[in-house]
């Protein structure tokens, strides 16, 4: 993107609520020498941001062994945090591409009830026709009636097809009609959104098995991604989702969306460290552009709340 200064400070907005509770708690240090005290105050911190106990022993033990005893100021310590969790984010940033020999490229979007997956999937879909890309959406989310009807508006608001059942329908059934479709109009890209009712974990295990079934029948290959959408506001809990729906659908890569409605925007790293899934975009706002591509050192940089870099 040639937007980068846009797509800067949507970033380090989405993720001032974030900043403000880490680098809030570095401002806040008693001691800015990097003794045993202050490492173990800064671990604190990181696991308090949701980082994950791993990964901040991890980041703090790196800065044990290069920088012990150092007298820093709070943006160079910022500045080391940042750079250690860049690092740690590094092998998961994945760009999400579509892959033009695959046509329909199918691409399964799960999430859990309230996770802004609908919203993910408009938004991508916005992104794809911007690319020249036709779309064809599926409202496989047949449990709730609002899931269809929002992914309806989506569809009329980014020129895609939409394909839709009445609620309570079979959700595989509307996958297949979905891929007859997007096969029938040539269609470069086909989303199908998802139930996400996690209260019954068999359920929705069964659920999602039967639409890859049903999808496998017409494309063997597909579903060629499968996107797990999380909530960002939703801390720690975010990572049993990650457990189940990895098991049901085989997540293939994750977007993080609401960090602007949280604190814990430090849960990405410890879901990335955790399941070593690929992050492919992170939603930092209601507008259709606040689905940013991840890039670990934007990332790092605005959780610390430092500014932006200008490498």
């Amino acid at each position: 993107m040639n937007d980068k200064p846009g797509l800067w400070r949507r970033i380090a907005s989405g993720l001032s609520r974030s900043a403000s509770k880490l680098g809030g708690g570095i401002a806040t240090l008693s001691r800015r020498t990097l003794d045993a005290a202050t490492l173990e105050s800064l671990e604190d911190l990181l696991i308090e941001s949701d980082l994950g106990v791993e990964t901040s022993a991890k980041i703090v033990e790196s800065l044990r062994n290069t920088r012990y005893n150092a007298d820093l100021s709070g943006d160079e310590i910022k500045a080391l945090l940042a750079a250690e969790i860049e690092r740690a984010l590094s092998p998961f940033a994945k760009p999400f591409e579509i892959d033009t020999s695959r046509r329909p490229f199918v691409i399964l979007v799960a999430g859990v009830n309230g996770s802004g997956k609908t919203t993910t999937i408009g938004k991508l879909a916005a992104r794809f026709r911007a690319d020249g890309k036709t779309v064809v959406l599926g409202a496989a989310d047949t449990f709730r009636a609002a899931a269809i009807d929002q992914l309806a508006k989506w569809a009329e608001r980014t020129g895609a097809s939409f394909v839709a059942r009445e609620q309570g329908a079979d959700p595989a059934g509307v996958a297949f009609e979905a891929i007859e479709r997007a096969r029938a109009e040539g269609a470069d890209v086909l989303m199908v959104d998802t139930a996400g009712r996690l209260q019954n974990k068999t359920a929705l295990m069964a659920e999602l098995e039967k639409i890859l079934r049903v999808v496998r029948k017409l494309e063997p290959s597909a579903p060629h991604a499968v996107l797990l959408v999380l909530d960002a506001t939703v801390g720690q809990n975010a990572i049993s989702q990650v457990d189940a729906f990895a098991k049901a659908a085989g997540v293939t890569g994750l977007v993080m969306a609401k960090l602007d409605g949280t604190a814990k925007g430090g849960i990405l790293v410890a879901i990335a460290a955790r399941f070593g899934l690929p992050v492919h975009f992170i939603g930092v706002g209601e507008g259709i552009e606040d689905l940013a591509p991840f890039t670990p050192r934007d990332f790092a940089r605005a959780l610390v709340g430092l500014g932006a870099d200008s490498n």
